[in-house]
């Protein structure tokens, strides 16, 4: 008995191995210590695991200590598994080492994913991660052979929503660096995509009494005016001189007053033709007198979501300097419940002289949208129409969270914007916009338009309904209901279980990269 006493207590007091799970340290690890994130390939065949070339470098600097511990603790290679040594290297108090999967993985065309760039990503953001978790104020990141995706997956996965925690419960968010790379603009262009999809995160996941029109409103000028973004608020007064009767329609349900807001980032000649784009900015949505059930009813603080991602685009973009004009137009309202509601049934003639009919208050976002796209359309004469919002179950239900809905009248721009969700692995997929949808809009004896059509198919009604209002312009609307809300579903690592997504900011960024620098794509 006393023999096994003696060999419990030798068990506890013995000395901490140099590795540990991806856990929570210890009480009492000294604050402000530096993490390094390192990449580790896949074995294949007779090959076992290797290390990323900087990882071989930090590895003969340790005298193979590395290997050796990833020897012990077996570690495979495998995407996102990996642990995080302790005490190994004098000057970074922890090293995660992260599976990155097979070595020279490119683009799969089943996929439609660039699965090098994309696992990359899930490595860098699981690797700083776990260090932020173990305390490390400073996180320096291997590049990888893709710095810029090692950027944003490390950028998204560190970043926490903390505006409405005390001081106290503020979790620290670590300093990011990257490691023995000279790619440094791929890594600084990285930052500024994942720190606006951030931006786009922050607004969307506020309280909807903290994110109200005025206080979003507020929070962009905060945001743009410092990259030389020119802001324009618009109010009650402005709304009411230029007719936007279908925007008032849904706005007049609720105290907190309306506002609309012109962004615009001149880029190249002013004399180029701007791409417009129309962002719902609606931060609450109880589905008026049409209401919701209560339950998950707060996640519709959301629905102003394709708002916050355009204002993290036009900032990514201010911040790239990149040679295009864009123009951003964005409604603000409230759609709630009280004796000014909007009631079923009621009809407004928009803009262009048709008349729509809201027979359902919970659809919305189109009846907002309407008449200020068609004033962004007259007064900027776009080139490209493009316009992002949370509108119909229908996408949710189809894709989940895997891809955002995408209708275009534009083959060119349906192409453009797949390749970019192929390389920022946040997808988009085209679904149909037939006049087979057209006609359950359209095809009413007392009005031009309904604002929910006939049928079940939610989401390619609501396009059929904005695309009657793009006569011209090669369009596009991207249906962000299923991931531009909060993430339920097949979990992103580098995201953040139940919180907003602020997706697709990237694609967004990109597609504007792509149609800005063609020769660079």
């Amino acid at each position: 008995m006393n023999r096994l006493r003696r060999s419990f207590l030798k068990s506890v007091i013995r000395q901490p191995r140099p590795w540990a799970s991806f856990i929570r340290g210890a009480c009492g690890e000294p604050a402000g210590f530096k993490g390094l994130v390192v990449g580790l390939y896949q074995k294949e065949g007779d090959k076992g695991p290797r290390l990323t070339p900087s990882g071989e470098k930090l590895d003969d600097r340790l005298h193979g200590r590395l290997s050796e511990l990833i020897c012990q603790t077996k570690i495979t290679g495998a995407l996102g598994r990996g642990k995080v040594f302790n005490s190994v290297d004098p000057e970074y108090r922890s090293i995660a080492v992260v599976g990155v999967g097979l070595e020279g993985i490119g683009f799969n065309e089943l996929e439609m994913l660039d699965e090098g760039m994309e696992n990359v990503r899930k490595a860098a953001g699981i690797g700083a991660r776990s260090l932020q978790e173990v305390g490390c104020h400073e996180v320096w990141v291997d590049g990888m052979d893709y710095a810029e995706q090692a950027a944003e997956g490390a950028g998204l996965a560190t970043w926490r929503f903390t505006e409405q925690l005390s001081k106290k419960n503020t979790p620290m968010i670590p300093k990011l660096e990257l490691y023995d790379s000279p790619d440094i603009d791929n890594w600084t262009r990285g930052i500024f995509k994942a720190d606006a999809q951030n931006l786009a995160r922050r607004l969307s996941d506020s309280a909807a009494n903290c994110m109200t029109p005025t206080t979003f409103a507020q929070n962009t000028v905060d945001a743009l005016c410092p990259c030389g973004i020119t802001v324009e608020v618009r109010t009650m007064d402005w709304i009411e001189n230029q007719k936007l009767h279908s925007f008032l329609m849904i706005a007049k349900g609720s105290c907190e007053p309306p506002v609309v807001m012109e962004l615009s980032y001149c880029g190249t000649s002013p004399e180029d033709k701007p791409i417009l784009f129309v962002g719902k900015g609606m931060t609450f949505n109880s589905g008026g007198l049409n209401l919701r059930r209560c339950r998950g009813m707060d996640e519709y603080r959301g629905s102003m979501s394709g708002a916050a991602a355009c204002v993290g685009m036009l900032r990514c973009c201010a911040a790239l300097s990149l040679p295009i004009n864009i123009v951003c137009i964005i409604p603000l309202c409230e759609n709630l419940p009280s004796g000014m509601s909007c009631k079923p049934g009621d009809v407004v003639t928009l803009l262009n002289a048709k008349s729509m009919a809201v027979r359902d208050l919970d659809k919305a976002g189109v009846v907002m949208m309407a008449d200020p796209m068609i004033y962004g359309q007259n007064a900027y004469k776009p080139r490209l129409v493009i316009d992002v919002a949370t509108l119909a179950t229908g996408v949710q239900m189809a894709f989940g969270g895997g891809a955002t809905g995408i209708f275009s009248n534009s083959h060119y721009i349906w192409k453009q914007f797949q390749g970019a969700g192929a390389l920022t692995g946040d997808r988009v997929w085209r679904l149909p916009l037939w006049n087979y949808y057209k006609k359950q809009v359209t095809d009413e004896l007392g009005y031009d338009l309904s604002n929910n059509g006939r049928g079940r198919a939610s989401s390619c009604l609501a396009a059929a309904i904005l695309h009657e209002l793009v006569p011209c312009s090669d369009w596009a609307h991207l249906d962000t209901r299923g991931t531009g809300m909060l993430t339920k579903y097949g979990i992103i690592p580098y995201l953040t279980q139940g919180r907003m997504t602020g997706r697709p900011v990237r694609t967004m960024v990109q597609l504007i990269y792509q149609l800005a620098c063609p020769a660079h794509k």
